[in-house]
């Protein structure tokens, strides 16, 4: 990563997001740090010593998307990456989760990265180029238990991923696929279940900062977990329900 690229991290004020901003911030770049905190925001900002910019947004509102887009283009003098890993999760069985709470999972995770991304292209594409990252999931992979409607929604946002790298490829944007496995975060903090693998965000940050870089189109970690969900969802659909009973 270059000294004194110019970054727009949305979902920075905590988890995953909080922990890739210190590691952004230390090589040198500079970012737009945005999520729905504003107080937690400008605490972070003072944390990495200052030098970045803070700007609020709510993926889940067109407006407020279009306003931070506006304060972003406004601010920086190019865009060099978009991230977005803001998200909202609501644990259990799908017959427990409030109606409420599905609408606002598929207005925010899927929607809200549906809209950042017909935002910001328009604008990587005017500049001749540059990255667009999204957040998907091990829990998109395939389907498993107890995990709807964010599973489905980081599903499509997979498949949107994919869709749009061979769309903008052409174009020199880059669009990259996050797909974390289970990561110590206030929203992993919500499972009353074992999590295998699980990672300290410290750990996610670094590997994502350094897969940014790299050609492959997806960040996916820890390995050994993700490899096996990546075999799993080849087998034939009865084999594959039956070893997710078991596991289960």
């Amino acid at each position: 990563m270059k000294k004194g690229e110019n970054i727009w991290l949305i979902g920075a004020s905590t988890g995953i997001g909080k922990a890739l901003a210190k590691e952004l911030s230390d090589t040198g770049a500079r970012l737009v740090l945005s999520s729905r905190n504003k107080d937690a925001l400008e605490e972070l900002e003072k944390i990495l010593g200052g030098g970045h910019f803070v700007c609020p947004v709510d993926i889940a509102d067109s407006a407020s998307v279009a306003k931070a887009v506006s304060f972003v283009t406004e601010t920086l003098p190019r865009i060099d990456r978009v991230i977005c890993l803001a998200a909202v999760y609501t644990p259990g069985a799908f017959a427990d989760i409030p109606e409420k709470d599905m609408e606002n999972i598929v207005n925010t995770n899927l929607a809200g990265t549906l809209r950042v991304a017909k935002s910001v292209l328009p604008v990587l594409e005017q500049q001749g180029g540059g990255q667009l990252v999204l957040c998907g999931s091990i829990a998109g992979y395939a389907g498993l238990p107890a995990s709807q409607p964010y599973a489905a929604t980081k599903a499509g946002i997979m498949n949107l991923a994919q869709s749009l790298y061979m769309e903008y490829r052409p174009k020199n944007i880059d669009i990259k696929l996050i797909s974390p496995g289970f990561v110590k975060t206030p929203m992993t903090d919500k499972n009353d279940f074992p999590m295998p693998f699980i990672m300290q965000p410290e750990d996610a940050a670094k590997r994502i900062a350094k897969g940014l870089n790299k050609k492959s189109f997806e960040i996916h970690f820890p390995r050994r977990f993700t490899f096996l969900l990546k075999f799993l969802r080849l087998l034939p659909a009865s084999l594959y329900f039956f070893i997710i009973r078991r596991l289960a």
